[in-house]
């Protein structure tokens, strides 16, 4: 098989995804410094022909991540933050090193929370939560929009500090005196709704990744209820994920 030819029964488009699969983590954990190597070099490299190349280079490109000019060549637009999946941090905490992250709250009151709240944060009939939402920046990049839910003994004290400038989990061991415990997560990929895409300045059914994430204390009480939509064209989710000993399928091997 040469680098012009693929392999046989691969449709063309395939080989692309495949292409631009690896290429994409490459830009994403800096392989490339600003340009990515030739078409030619990235056929024989891949072992598939350059029109291949192109269609993947496309992919990328339609991605926002690279920038395409005939004798200039190919280059890194722009790359993603990693957002750890397993470990129990604020934005703040995830992005520091890459620059200031501030908030625009645009609530911050006391409401009656819908019951599937309420009982999520283990309130009785009719007590109160204290909802925030706030638009998160790095520099001035929006990345998150924030809808956080708070049992209302905390989110009182919450509020009254700096959440301009603070996570919230940090100003929740702040006042507790202690770590947080730990958290059940839900992540999806859902299509950007007109306002949110027009806060977050995406366009109007752009990737978002929604994060459902309900927050404890070391006890197990549940004091946080947080959806948050986060830029999927600058967001990466990133975890490190090990194999169960007890998993019956491993013994069938």
């Amino acid at each position: 098989m040469t680098s012009q030819t693929a392999p046989r029964g691969i449709r063309r488009a395939d080989r692309a995804r495949q292409v631009a699969d690896v290429l994409r983590q490459q830009i994403h954990t800096g392989t490339f410094d600003t340009a990515l190597p030739g078409e030619s070099d990235l056929a024989a490299e891949f072992t598939v022909s350059r029109n291949t190349v192109r269609d993947a280079l496309a992919l990328l490109r339609d991605e926002g991540l690279i920038e395409r000019a005939p004798k200039v060549g190919t280059h890194v637009a722009q790359r993603k933050y990693d957002h750890g999946l397993d470990a129990l941090r604020g934005l703040k905490e995830t992005l520091r090193g890459h620059g200031e992250v501030r908030n625009e709250v645009r609530a911050a009151r006391r409401i009656t929370p819908p019951p599937a709240v309420a009982r999520r944060l283990r309130l009785e009939p009719g007590e109160p939560a204290v909802y925030l939402e706030r638009l998160r920046f790095l520099g001035d990049l929006p990345l998150s929009l924030d809808l956080t839910y708070l049992v209302p003994d905390i989110g009182d004290e919450v509020i009254a500090r700096d959440l301009e400038s603070n996570d919230i989990f940090a100003l929740i061991e702040e006042l507790g005196g202690r770590p947080l415990g730990s958290a059940d997560v839900a992540l999806e990929a859902i299509t950007a709704d007109a306002h949110s895409a027009a806060t977050l300045q995406i366009p109007e059914g752009g990737a978002l990744l929604l994060l459902e994430r309900l927050t404890k204390l070391e006890d197990g009480r549940p004091v946080d209820l947080e959806y948050i939509r986060l830029r999927g064209d600058r967001i990466t989710m990133r975890g490190s994920l090990v194999r169960p000993i007890d998993s019956p399928d491993w013994r069938l091997i």
